[in-house]
């Protein structure tokens, strides 16, 4: 019996023992386990460490919610959590209740936003165990929260930067746009009429605004946002409004004056693809931003945007602004002026707008570039106002591509290239601009070796040839043999002074212009063709009006200018070719209008002297067969050089040719040459 109660009495004293060894809880201990969860992001860690008292006010499930929400209302990134702990440690008591002082830091949509608060904790007990615990409130998540108050969180879109032309014209400005919407209940008389009629004027077919007034949400006060229009168009504005059931709403809204004219030039806005919401997830984007999706408005859209400003506020459960977290200002896009002529834009278009094609149009002594046209085109407007989807289809489907950008694109260049061949073969002196080349007939080939295939000419009295008669009268033969007497190696070595298969330095993406393919010259035909602008030779209108810079710089070939400050008559190519070089071939290139056998003598223009060349490009796969050409003509006023146009229509073998573009070109200087000022 002794024994037992000696036995007793140890366990009793070990047990003491052990509890006075074993290290007490901490309140620094949960604060900083609190401090860690939450900078985690680990919600559900941070309520295991809340007071039973805490517990009982909010439920694990709608504490983890509300955190979520709010973050992710605010857009919070960057959460960081810092403290400083006291360096002495304290003994509590159970019945103390310590706080320790925290910073907190986070980024948001309306800017930074930090905030220190102090954490409260208790000591708790119970038969398996003890610990501190944090005390909470809603004021744990922004300090002045009170129970009730919900968090308001808004973002202020910026002001979009507009796009002018060099005159300060705009081609894509923030303007007023007018909502066509109906309200089925305003609908009396003849609804099927008022229908017919409404989508007459705003070109939305009727099944689509079927489709929409047929949506189950539709009641008959409801207003249901069909389509908008122009401001600007007033008498159809007026017709809209009359008819019964409409409503119209004033917006503001993107507007692009030039309309089609400078569509591809422009771009259009739209909602962002999951492409770009993808590519651009950490600039501040989301799926209800509207972006730039084509031209200049995606190219600039960075630019363009500006940064959206924000506000953050807590609001009472009345749902009355109380405090204010954070807020910041929108920041307004740039803007940007362009050295475009509108004037100009538009008479280019004109003159191409029944065609599929394109023209650039640069000022040849300081590389201004006044105009990039594509046809046919379409009107940007539309995927503003709402283009239908019948109408999008429509150009979808359109074998003319109305929504491919072709001043942005590749060509074979035709003859238009051939002074480019010219000038290699002077600087190198494999051409003797005074020879005269013995050409009899209208084909020729090498040798046996080309099999079956020769070099065509257009007919041509002429057996003796020289340089200038070859350029006046375009002879393909000519610069076929003066080509494989420049050769290959040293003709590939040459263009790259044209800045053939590189970028060009230009504010707008243009596909560089290439003289092969990948695998080079792949026959001595090929070298043969590629002298007159055939092979594979491919160029941009905008690329191939450059290379023509030299004749009047007297030899720079210039870089390209799109904005209005940037520097000008800066050199892509220095010393592509000599001065006097230079001057030749522009004698040859007025002969080429000025000779009564000239490719682009007809029609003559009265007080007009140009100095040009012109270019008919054949597509087809294999000699003998009728294929699809290409016509080109590029030209400029050599009296007052101040204006250079290369333009080029596809699908001209029915319409005469290169002979089809040469009275658009003259027709845009003679309209022009006044207008477009140094």
């Amino acid at each position: 019996m002794v024994l037992k109660k000696l036995l007793a009495a140890i366990t009793v004293l070990m047990v003491f023992m052990i509890a006075g060894c074993s290290e007490q809880p901490k309140p620094e201990t949960s604060f900083k386990k609190y401090m860690e969860a939450w900078e985690k992001q680990d919600f559900d860690q941070m309520y295991s460490l809340l007071s039973e008292k805490s517990q009982k006010q909010i439920d694990k499930k709608k504490f983890v919610k509300r955190y979520k929400d709010i973050y992710k209302g605010i857009q919070m990134s960057n959460f960081k959590v810092s403290y400083k702990l006291p360096k002495e440690e304290e003994d509590y008591e159970e019945k103390d209740t310590p706080a320790f002082k925290f910073n907190v830091t986070m980024d948001t949509l309306a800017g930074p936003l930090e905030f220190s608060h102090d954490a409260k904790l208790v000591f708790e007990k119970s038969e398996d165990s003890e610990q501190w615990a944090m005390t909470w409130n809603p004021s744990m998540i922004f300090p002045g929260m009170k129970e009730g108050d919900t968090i308001w969180a808004d973002t202020i879109p910026p002001e979009r930067g507009e796009v002018f032309d060099v005159n300060g014209n705009g081609l894509a400005i923030n303007g007023e746009i007018i909502e066509v919407g109906l309200v089925p209940g305003w609908m009396k008389g003849d609804r099927e009429q008022m229908k017919k009629d409404l989508s007459k004027l705003i070109g939305l077919p009727i099944e689509e605004i079927n489709a929409v007034l047929d949506q189950d949400w539709v009641k008959d006060d409801s207003y249901i946002p069909l389509k908008s229009m122009s401001a600007t168009d007033t008498a159809k504005v007026e017709a809209v409004k009359a008819l019964n059931g409409t409503k119209l709403v004033r917006k503001q809204g993107r507007v692009y004056p030039m309309g089609p004219a400078a569509a591809h030039l422009t771009g259009y806005l739209g909602p962002i693809t999951e492409k770009q919401l993808e590519n651009w997830k950490d600039k501040g984007y989301t799926k209800n931003s509207t972006v730039g999706r084509a031209g200049l408005e995606l190219v600039y859209e960075e630019k363009l945007r500006g940064k959206a400003g924000g506000e953050i506020f807590i609001d009472d459960p009345e749902g009355n602004h109380r405090d204010i977290l954070a807020e910041n200002k929108p920041v307004p896009g740039e803007e940007l002026t362009l050295t475009i002529d509108s004037t100009l834009q538009a008479s280019l278009y004109n003159q191409l707008r029944k065609d599929a094609g394109t023209a650039a149009a640069i000022n040849p002594t300081t590389g201004e570039v006044k105009a990039l046209v594509s046809t046919p085109s379409y009107d940007p407007n539309q995927f503003i106002y709402g283009v239908s989807g019948t109408q999008y289809n429509k150009w979808v489907n359109d074998p003319l591509k109305p929504l491919t950008n072709r001043f942005s694109k590749t060509y074979a260049p035709g003859s238009t290239f051939k002074p480019i061949t010219a000038a290699i073969g002077l600087e190198t002196g494999a051409i003797d601009p005074a020879a005269e080349k013995s050409i009899k007939g209208s084909t020729w080939k090498k040798d046996s070796s080309w099999g079956d295939y020769a070099v065509k000419r257009v007919s041509t009295a002429d057996s003796s040839v020289n340089l200038q008669d070859a350029l006046v009268r375009s002879d393909n033969i000519y610069f076929a043999q003066a080509i494989l007497d420049i050769g290959k190696e040293t003709f590939l070595k040459e263009s790259k002074d044209y800045g053939f298969s590189e970028d060009i330095p230009f504010g707008y993406p243009i596909t560089p212009s290439q003289i092969t393919g990948k695998k080079g010259f792949e026959s001595e035909i090929q070298l043969a063709n590629t002298g007159y602008g055939q092979g594979q030779v491919e160029m941009s209108a905008l690329h191939l009006g450059l290379t023509y810079t030299p004749f009047i710089t007297k030899g720079t070939m210039l870089k390209p200018v799109l904005f209005k400050e940037e520097e000008k008559s800066k050199p892509w190519k220095e010393n592509v070719i000599s001065e006097e070089i230079a001057s030749m071939i522009t004698k040859d290139l007025i002969q080429v209008v000025e000779s009564p056998v000239g490719t682009a003598n007809k029609p003559k223009v009265k007080g007009l002297k140009l100095a040009g060349k012109t270019g008919t490009a054949e597509l087809k796969l294999k000699q003998g067969e009728k294929g699809k050409e290409n016509g080109w003509f590029v030209a400029w006023n050599t009296d007052d050089p101040r204006l250079l146009i290369s333009m080029m229509v596809q699908n001209v073998q029915d319409k005469g040719g290169s002979h089809y573009i040469v009275p658009k070109v003259k027709n845009v200087i003679k309209e022009n040459l006044a207008s477009t000022k140094p």
